[in-house]
């Protein structure tokens, strides 16, 4: 495990892109792992910027996203599938094609499609991840063990709650989910996790220096041959 302390968010999003840059030269059509949130919203402002510059060339990665809100339609300005076009996808010359996001409306047949496709990649080279405040990696919640493949997740209510704020209201906020597992993300030849702010403290603490428990999900990451986590100043204050 590598830690990479950064000043601020700005200067974690600027480590964290240039390893995923980094990736994208070294093998062009390398298979990305996407995440979502406010986490890595820097990180790819980064990579448009390089793009747009004509430093970074997208046309031929893969991608895959590590979830999507059960019940929400690709087009639902609260998807996943919108958010990684307006974040990322939209900006870049990715081909969308290449791009994947697991399908909120599929059904739970959706979970053995989307391993199928990651299979079909090869694998994933390089998987971005965020922190959950209660340690979850993709929509992965504290648990009583480990998940394998893609699933159909309860959202916790903190984890609800920490993601209300893009909803109307916590009601409108979807109660299940789509994910990638635990295996999934392990299997991954390089993990690469971004953490800001105080409120990812007490999360990393346990995630990094804590037992491996599944009740803290991103534990499981100490395992990992190449694990990267880039966090900022906030993050890391309590080690």
């Amino acid at each position: 495990m590598r830690i990479i302390k950064a000043k601020d968010y700005d200067a974690m999003s600027a480590a964290a892109a240039r390893i995923i840059a980094a990736q994208i030269a070294l093998k062009p059509d390398c298979v990305l792992g996407l995440a979502t949130g406010s986490s890595p919203v820097g990180t790819y402002k980064k990579l448009i910027e390089w793009n747009h510059a004509g430093e970074l060339d997208f046309s031929a990665v893969r991608s895959v996203n590590l979830d999507e809100y059960a019940g929400l339609t690709p087009d639902h300005d609260q998807s996943y599938a919108y958010f990684m076009r307006h974040n990322l996808f939209d900006h870049v010359n990715i081909d969308l094609k290449n791009t994947n996001v697991p399908s909120g409306i599929n059904g739970d047949g959706e979970c053995a499609r989307y391993d199928q496709v990651i299979r079909d990649f090869g694998g994933i080279d390089l998987q971005l991840l965020g922190l959950g405040v209660n340690g979850h990696i993709g929509f992965n919640e504290p648990d009583d063990h480990f998940s394998l493949g893609t699933h159909k997740v309860t959202l916790t209510e903190s984890t609800r709650e920490a993601n209300k704020r893009f909803f109307a209201s916590i009601d409108d906020v979807p109660t299940h989910a789509y994910t990638m597992g635990v295996r999934d993300i392990l299997q991954a030849r390089r993990v690469l996790m971004v953490a800001s702010g105080a409120n990812k403290a007490q999360a990393v603490k346990e995630a990094f220096f804590g037992p491996v428990t599944p009740n803290v999900p991103a534990s499981i990451l100490q395992y990992h041959p190449d694990f990267i986590l880039v966090a900022d100043e906030e993050a890391l204050s309590l080690l």
